[in-house]
């Protein structure tokens, strides 16, 4: 064996010490995620920002997340997997201090475009380094124990990043991955070997970066800002358009370059294209519709952040419960089997979120629908990774590991553009019906519908009364909720679609055991 593609390794305690920082850096990113979201509500509140800037706030960090991932994972292949993972882990601790620090809407955003930029080249190293390091008879343990204690990670963040936000401030959201990023720099620093894949000797493509990066800015501007600008304002159709002409040469870019960020040959490997198809309309569902899931229950239902961030507990506990013997089935069942029930599962827990109205017990609506959510996710998730990651063989880890992470953040960053367009095409119409049948003073009512791109964030105008100011919260609640509806549909739709994809495109052939993955 070449000895760029060094055998995983052989020492138990190296293998422990891998499995641990690929936990603590996908658990910090994911971490950040559920924290921010849930921390989100007071952000919008203490700098009196629109849906629209709320939005950026995840938008800017998921954009170059996912543009930037699959040069992530090359650069873990070219320059050393744990070198590549420890400088995104410095660049993700530091952007989030940046964040806590942040005085307006725009540090903020530009923070988390940094944070970002961290995050995608900490993200594919976690699960590119358990790839390198452990055997084929053990990957699928290994990334189950990871999925299990990444999502613990994920869970405890929004409850204890909620409890901070409830006493103290947002800024604490952030100021939580702190002691994680110090922890795992120096665990990863002192105890993990270095390892490195196919694409050690290749060019970085930067153009494709380029040109990933601009073409999903211009989509999701125009997504994000057509709700209010409207959909033939010139900065909505010229972004619209650079946005396509980037994907376009994007595409054409990575068809003919020598090395590609994204080698278009791949997905000739029909699990791994089927794979990818199933991510990208599954993680739309999921990342846009829970995108919304803390402003419905801070904003409408009236909860606290910390209490909010503990909703999704039972989600989590499933997972963990239930993510090593889900890393399994594919051993014991083969990949098509759990990749075709769990998201079928997944959308009928989309399509419960649908029935929860305003003022509604969280144990007969939010609860089903999170609990039969996390049975689908976990059946999915840990078989959707170990097919992903046998496609192509032990040499392409990182580039395998940089595709499907990029098409779950793609996924999601484009989906939470486009839910709010489906949220606010229904929110608006729905807000002047309600406003009319709560029979305002022709004040307060213009009032309320100046503020309408603030979503659920409308508050009654100063000095309103209270039967008044009650009315308002009604009238904009119960229109929230007819969009949240919306958007649950739609995303149980797309989930329903991913299980018909693993029905027609996933096979249950051997795992791929060369290090050089399908032939270009």
């Amino acid at each position: 064996m070449r000895a760029d593609h060094p055998a995983p390794a052989n020492d138990a305690a190296a293998r422990r010490w891998t499995l641990v920082s690929a936990v603590l850096g996908s658990g910090m990113a994911f971490m950040d995620g559920t924290v921010v979201n849930v921390a989100l509500p007071a952000i919008q509140r203490g700098m009196d920002a629109s849906g629209a800037d709320a939005q950026w706030v995840i938008e800017a960090y998921a954009l170059f997340l996912a543009a930037l991932l699959l040069v992530g994972g090359a650069l873990g292949d070219r320059f050393g997997r744990k070198r590549v993972f420890l400088v995104g882990a410095a660049v993700f601790t530091l952007a989030s201090a940046g964040c806590a620090a942040a005085h307006d809407i725009g540090q903020l955003v530009a923070a988390r475009a940094v944070q970002g930029i961290g995050a995608a080249l900490l993200v594919p190293g976690s699960l590119a380094l358990i790839g390198a390091n452990f055997p084929q008879a053990e990957r699928g343990r290994a990334i189950g124990t990871w999925s299990a204690f990444s999502g613990i990670t994920a869970a405890v963040g929004p409850v204890v990043g909620g409890f901070l936000v409830d006493r103290l401030s947002w800024h604490w959201a952030f100021l939580l991955n702190i002691p994680f990023g110090v922890l795992l720099l120096a665990a990863c620093a002192a105890k993990v070997p270095e390892s490195r894949g196919d694409a050690a000797q290749g060019p970085v493509d930067l153009a494709g970066a380029c040109t990933a990066t601009v073409g999903l800015a211009g989509i999701v501007f125009a997504l994000i800002e057509a709700p209010t600008r409207g959909w033939g304002a010139a900065a909505v159709v010229a972004a619209g358009v650079v946005g396509i002409a980037g994907l376009a040469a994007f595409v054409a870019r990575e068809a003919r370059a020598h090395a590609p960020m994204l080698p278009l040959h791949l997905f000739r490997d029909r699990n791994f294209s089927g794979a990818n198809l199933l991510t990208l309309l599954l993680y739309a569902a999921l990342g846009g519709s829970l995108y919304f899931v803390p402003l419905n229950l801070i904003q409408v239902q009236g909860w606290g952040a910390t209490a909010a961030g503990a909703a999704l507990l039972p989600f989590v506990a499933i997972m963990f419960a239930l993510s090593r013997w889900a890393g399994a089935l594919v051993d014991a069942v083969g990949a098509r089997p759990p990749l075709v029930a769990g998201p079928a599962i997944a959308a009928v827990g989309f399509a419960l979120f649908a029935r929860s109205g305003v003022g509604d017990s969280y144990w007969t609506t939010f609860f089903p629908a999170i609990c039969v959510l996390g049975l689908g996710m976990t059946i999915t998730i840990s078989p959707l990774t170990t097919t992903v990651m046998n496609a192509l063989g032990q040499g392409l880890a990182g580039v395998a590991s940089g595709v499907n992470n990029a098409v779950s953040r793609a996924a999601g960053l484009l989906a939470i553009a486009a839910f709010g367009v489906v949220l606010s095409q229904v929110f608006e119409p729905r807000l002047h019906d309600a406003l009319a049948q709560a029979r305002l003073p022709a004040g307060v009512a213009d009032a309320v519908l100046a503020q309408r791109h603030k979503l659920a964030a409308i508050a009654p105008p100063a000095g309103t009364a209270s039967a008044v100011a009650a009315r308002v919260h009604g009238a904009v609640g119960d229109a929230f909720v007819a969009g949240f509806r919306a958007v649950m549909f739609v995303s149980a739709a797309l989930a329903a679609a991913s299980a018909a994809c693993a029905w027609w495109l996933i096979d249950d052939r051997p795992a791929a055991n060369d290090s050089k993955g399908p032939a270009p």
